[in-house]
């Protein structure tokens, strides 16, 4: 009989206490797959809808046949998954900060993990997403015709101080450098749209847009939402 909780795996990481757990919901016998930092929970795949729409919301603003995509923040996989079903996807190149969670993957302990590693297109990069976009690009470095963003709860509310200066004008400056023109710019965000933070992705970006996702939460038994915001470089 299988265990109604099952901790999938527990590591001791920079930022803190991470686990993965798989629980079966009570009635329906659905696995869920949870991600908790501490006593936060970070992420489920009871809810992947906003993940799934930020890929598709980005990749649909990005014009030609050959994208090459960038995604910072691997979590459960489903954005980068999402990504991989345009068939215009050249290439995908996930960074995360933490060696555990691309781990989590190449043991494929997640539902997503098979369709992502095996696909030729996929690299799996452990890095400092802040610092590489930080970083002006080299010459021969690569540029994107996308980047999407998922690590933070949003602009606002960042699981690191040094994360916070990305959301500043001069941050999406540096950023944009590593988009080619008209690439497409794309952030999850769990707050409503934030008009401050809009007016300063605007003062970045030549055309941009802010979508309420939403979704529904059979928890609250209501309907809960999350923001997307993308922005195309002129």
């Amino acid at each position: 009989m299988k265990a109604r909780f099952e901790e999938l795996d527990f590591q001791q990481t920079p930022m803190g206490e991470l686990m993965l757990r798989r629980r079966t919901e009570v009635g329906t016998g659905t696995d869920i797959y949870e991600v908790k930092l501490g006593e936060e929970f970070l992420m489920s795949s009871l809810f992947t809808v906003a993940e799934e729409q930020m890929a598709t919301l980005g990749l649909a603003a990005a014009a030609g046949d050959e994208l090459d995509v960038l995604v910072g923040g691997l979590g459960l996989g489903y954005t980068a998954v999402t990504a991989l079903g345009d068939p215009r996807v050249r290439s995908l190149e996930v960074i995360d900060a933490l060696g555990v969670v691309i781990g989590w993957h190449q043991r494929k302990l997640l539902p997503v993990s098979p369709a992502l590693v095996e696909d030729p297109r996929t690299r799996l990069r452990r890095d400092d997403f802040f610092a590489v976009v930080r970083q002006a690009p080299a010459a021969d470095a690569p540029r994107y015709d996308v980047i999407l963003l998922d690590v933070d709860h949003s602009p606002r509310h960042t699981l690191a101080p040094s994360h916070a200066d990305l959301y500043t004008a001069p941050g999406l400056t540096a950023l944009a450098e590593h988009l080619n023109d008209g690439g497409v710019f794309t952030l999850w965000s769990d707050d409503a749209p934030d008009e401050d933070f809009h007016a300063t992705l605007a003062s970045v970006f030549a055309d941009t847009q802010a979508h309420v996702v939403d979704f529904d939460n059979h928890l609250t038994g209501g309907t809960s939402s999350n923001t997307v915001y993308v922005g195309i470089r002129q």
